[in-house]
């Protein structure tokens, strides 16, 4: 699954594509809280900016709770109830059908009352199933674990981390876009048809908008290869000698075992070649690797 975007800054507004804000629960008028990070001077990126649906202050107690149920009428609620007798808040959450139709399977964010009571919690749901208690007879299975969204901050005490610069205050999404400037804009200027790189962490349901250096040049390539081991390696091995950054590898499968497509977005800020020397060149270097390689798109992020 592809879990990221490139998009452009237009003014100071940022566009979240459809389908990610969907996928992580933001929605028009709702509220994100957000937090900006420097990034090292080395490497491509500049500033970065973390969205959350929850604030900062939660993160110690947001936990996901996985839970099993069997797929019979009333299995949702009595999860429900479960948790809600013990005070637990349901935040984002997403359920389906297990493949065999046998089984729900219905994944939660929530938050807790305190850091630890996961494993309280556990302990209840299996003291209660051994006694076959009916308030958990529609329950097969918990699993708990933390959520651990504090880890972006610890960026900071590792070598060669993100600082984080400034927490901002809650802020509106509307119409699909985060302004950067009214919180942001006296660090990062003026950032009008810049382009950022947009990830979602579907786990966490957070986002991330990463800005790039000024002298940063991205290139986004695209090419039809053959579907086998040391495939990708041999495309790969063609740029390593001309000093490129890679900001991301997607490949994904046409024909099984024949034909895959392989999408790469690189910074060439650095390499002795220019992005036309590189697209020139490109087609020439992987016509002679062991097998048929196509150069399907080259693009400049500009």
């Amino acid at each position: 699954m592809k879990i990221w975007e490139f998009a452009k800054v237009e003014g100071s507004s940022i566009k979240l594509d459809g389908w990610m804000s969907d996928t992580m629960g933001l929605v028009d008028g709702g509220i994100v809280y957000s937090t900006l990070f420097k990034h090292p001077a080395g490497g491509p990126k500049d500033y970065e900016i973390i969205l959350s649906m929850f604030p900062q202050e939660n993160y110690r107690t947001l936990t996901h709770i996985t839970m099993y149920l069997d797929d019979v009428p009333g299995s949702s609620a009595q999860a429900s109830k479960f948790l809600a007798s013990r005070e637990i808040n349901i935040l984002n959450s997403i359920s389906l059908n297990g493949i065999s139709d046998t089984v729900i399977v219905w994944k939660l964010m929530a938050d807790l009352n305190f850091a630890g009571e996961g494993d309280i919690l556990r302990e209840e749901f299996e003291t209660l199933k051994a006694k076959n208690d009916p308030s958990v007879s529609k329950i097969e299975r918990i699993d708990i674990k933390p959520a651990e969204i504090g880890r972006l901050f610890k960026g900071a005490s590792t070598t060669g981390g993100k600082e984080e610069i400034l927490r901002g205050y809650p802020s509106e999404i509307k119409d699909g876009i985060f302004q950067v400037s009214e919180q942001y804009g006296d660090f990062l200027g003026d950032i009008d048809g810049q382009n950022v790189l947009i990830t979602m962490d579907a786990d966490a349901w957070i986002l991330s908008i990463t800005f790039f250096k000024k002298d940063t040049k991205l290139v986004k390539v695209g090419l039809e290869m053959p579907d086998c081991p040391g495939g990708i390696e041999q495309a790969l091995e063609v740029i390593a000698g001309w000093n490129v950054n890679l900001i991301s590898v997607f490949s994904k499968v046409k024909i099984c075992y024949e034909t895959m497509y392989l999408e790469l977005v690189m910074d060439i800020g650095k390499s002795d070649l220019s992005a036309s020397e590189i697209r020139d060149s490109l087609p020439g270097c992987v016509k002679g690797l062991n097998g048929v390689y196509t150069v399907k798109e080259f693009t400049e992020l500009k």
